[in-house]
């Protein structure tokens, strides 16, 4: 019986410890390689962390809501390849061959049983009972082959999992538990083939499919300007990774069933102790001008049907907008700049954070060097950490380094906002819904696309007269869009 640690990982060089937000298996569950295991937050980002082994969770060292160094050992697996052999038709799908892991540290007691690296392809005929991700069983249905015809759904996206197009490969090997998902996610066999798998001899993992997945469902749940609600679904009863906690002085104060008292996520707590400091650091400006977008709303419609087969993800008008303030901010610097005392520090690069709403919150990751990309590159990198935020795949790094930020509110149909500076940052643009409304164009009613974007800025170094004419540069590119300046 072999014994596996799973350790605290260390999520970037300057992060010490991490907290346990929530174990997706208990003691005694079966858990294959690189199913996710758990969730840890530190003070820069929140990862969910795959299994760095197949077999059954013996042990829990470290419980919910505990923080321990990195390194603590958190967690025993056993991972005698018989016995969770025996107990997968009860419990669980047969043990995957993956990549290796990119989360927990793994320290063996002893060898692992040996285990063979082929593998035949699943049998014909019903699929038997198998665990989903949740530890659920899935519903029985159609073999993955059978979900859609072939070459259904987005092809995938450059740079993206998948990416490179694959010769059909009938003895290709794939695990129950990646079929499970392939036909839970109506993923055909074509599109299987097409997945660029990271396990042993290229076989696609379950890590590799759930990414493919984020990735396709992602592309149509963007943040993007266009729209009046939020996107449907049943309404959480706790949003924001909140939970219930057992306060007794609160609990008095605030008595059940007329009160509810909730603890704030690592992600929240971070993030009001951020807005209270950019407060009281930054005296805030705000500068509100109408963007007529009629010209990007007509080029995003005549080219996105073409862009999605080429990229393999929607259009949105999210590129639009940071090409424009990438362009902008070229020619007013100061807007890209951070105060230290009474030093102005000017970058002479453009860093460009996109907030993104997540599950747990507000995330804003990085486009690292947003002055040195093209529109395809901008459409390409807000797409990659958009899939990476909600799929909470995202680095340190990803989320630090910003020198300005865009805040797209306008996704939930907000019209107007005035957004809170992203500290050390001197200014953030709000985008708002664009909607259809009456204007006057050359002494002429007529229908435009229209649209509020806000800049909250710094008043300690930029003034109302620099603030405007920033932002009178954005709505100048915009509404003078140059269709071959794009695509």
């Amino acid at each position: 019986m072999a014994r596996v640690d799973v350790v605290m990982p260390q999520m970037g060089e300057s992060i010490t410890e991490g907290t346990v937000v929530k174990w997706h298996k208990k003691v005694g569950d079966v858990v294959q390689k690189d199913e996710t295991l758990l969730e840890i937050s530190t003070d820069k980002v929140d990862s969910e962390i795959p299994s760095p082994a197949s077999g059954i969770l013996a042990d829990i060292a470290v419980q919910e809501n505990e923080t321990v160094a990195v390194q603590t050992v958190i967690a025993h697996l056993e991972t005698d390849a018989a016995g969770v052999a025996e107990d997968v038709p009860q419990r669980a799908v047969a043990a995957e061959p993956g990549a290796a892991p990119s989360g927990g540290a793994v320290q063996e007691h002893a060898p692992d049983s040996a285990q063979s690296p082929g593998g035949a392809r699943a049998p014909a005929g019903p699929a038997r009972e198998v665990e989903d991700v949740k530890g659920e069983p899935a519903k029985a249905g159609r073999q993955p082959g059978q979900a859609h015809a072939a070459g259904s759904g987005p092809a995938p996206a450059a740079g993206a999992p998948g990416a490179e197009k694959r010769e059909h490969k009938p003895d290709r090997f794939y695990s129950p538990l990646v079929l499970s998902i392939a036909r839970n996610e109506g993923v055909s066999i074509e599109q299987l083939e097409q997945i660029n798998g990271s396990g042993e001899g290229g076989r696609v993992t379950k890590k590799d499919i759930s990414a493919w997945v984020d990735a396709r469902r992602a592309s149509s749940a963007l943040p993007r300007l266009e729209g009046r609600t939020a996107p449907a679904g049943p309404e959480p009863s706790v949003p924001m990774g909140l939970r219930p906690v057992d306060d007794a002085a609160l609990l008095a104060k605030y008595p059940p069933p007329g009160h509810e008292v909730l603890q704030m996520s690592n992600v929240l707590q971070r993030m009001a102790r951020h807005m209270v400091q950019s407060v009281q650091t930054s005296p805030h400006v705000a500068a509100i001008h109408e963007v007529d977008m009629t010209s990007v709303v007509t080029h995003r419609s005549r080219h996105a049907e073409a862009f999605e087969k080429r990229e393999g993800f929607r259009l949105t008008y999210t590129p639009y907008v940071v090409d424009a303030v990438v362009r902008a901010i070229k020619k007013f610097p100061l807007l890209n700049s951070s105060v230290e005392g009474d030093r102005i520090i000017r970058k002479r690069f453009i860093n460009l954070g996109i907030a993104v709403a997540a599950d747990n919150g507000l995330i804003v990751p990085v486009i690292k060097r947003a002055d040195e990309k093209n529109f395809l590159g901008y459409a390409r990198a807000v797409n990659d950490l958009a899939v990476r935020t909600r799929a909470k795949k995202l680095t340190p790094d990803d989320i630090q380094g910003g020198t300005f930020t865009i805040s797209n509110y306008g996704v939930f149909g907000t019209m107007m906002g005035t957004p809170i500076i992203n500290q050390p940052q001197v200014a953030i643009l709000g985008t708002g819904a664009i909607a259809r409304r009456v204007a006057v164009i050359d002494e002429a009613i007529a229908i435009r696309s229209l649209a509020y974007f806000t800049l909250s800025f710094d008043h300690r170094i930029i003034d109302g007269a620099m603030g405007g004419k920033f932002l009178a540069e954005i709505v100048q590119i915009l509404e003078s869009f140059d269709p071959e300046s794009a695509l």
